[in-house]
């Protein structure tokens, strides 16, 4: 959803820096949950609820952000024509999809429940977890770069609709607070 979102609303380059910063964060994920990051979410609810809080609130301020027009957040109107420089843009907009994606506790949670049944015992599992983890990485960026393409494609015939622009603004703006409200609610831990 937020891929979708950002190329919808700034266009498939934006989508795509979305996409290479998600899938940054997610290896950040493959390699905190290698150190052993996700059996320290496991075992302490704290640490858990700290990271996934910090990721619901980073979410929502993205979202507030979008609703109010920062030109730093959208400097790429709907349509994809570039208003001011690309490079700085796109590379707030990778920062962006990182945080998202490393501030989610769960995808830790889920590299260490589910690769340890793609491991051999007698090889590294540091190593095998690295490696698996990569390649669900680039399985996932492959599916999200097909979304941002698609979604950025769309971009251009949604900008010429009257009222686009701000009508982008508030819905992009409200799917990140919606993704942080979510992020914040589901998946209740209590405290250890």
């Amino acid at each position: 959803m937020y891929i979708v979102a950002q190329s919808l609303s700034q266009g498939r380059r934006a989508g795509l820096a979305s996409v290479a910063g998600v899938a940054a964060g997610n290896f950040g994920n493959a390699l905190g949950t290698s150190l052993g990051l996700a059996a320290v979410f496991a075992w302490s609810s704290v640490a858990f609820l700290v990271v996934k809080y910090a990721g619901a609130a980073y979410l929502v301020w993205l979202g507030v952000k979008a609703i109010r027009g920062r030109r730093e957040l959208s400097a790429e109107p709907v349509g994809g024509a570039v208003v001011r420089g690309d490079s700085p843009h796109l590379g707030r907009l990778f920062r962006d999809g990182f945080f998202v994606a490393l501030l989610n506790p769960k995808t830790a949670v889920f590299f260490a429940a589910f690769l340890p049944q793609f491991m051999t015992a007698g090889g590294s599992h540091a190593l095998q977890s690295v490696v698996l983890g990569g390649m669900f990485v680039l399985i996932a960026a492959t599916t999200d770069t097909l979304y941002a393409a698609a979604s950025g494609s769309l971009a251009p015939a949604i900008g010429r609709l009257r009222g686009a622009a701000a009508a982008g603004r508030y819905v992009s703006g409200g799917t990140f607070v919606g993704l942080g409200v979510w992020t914040a609610l589901s998946g209740a831990r209590t405290a250890k």
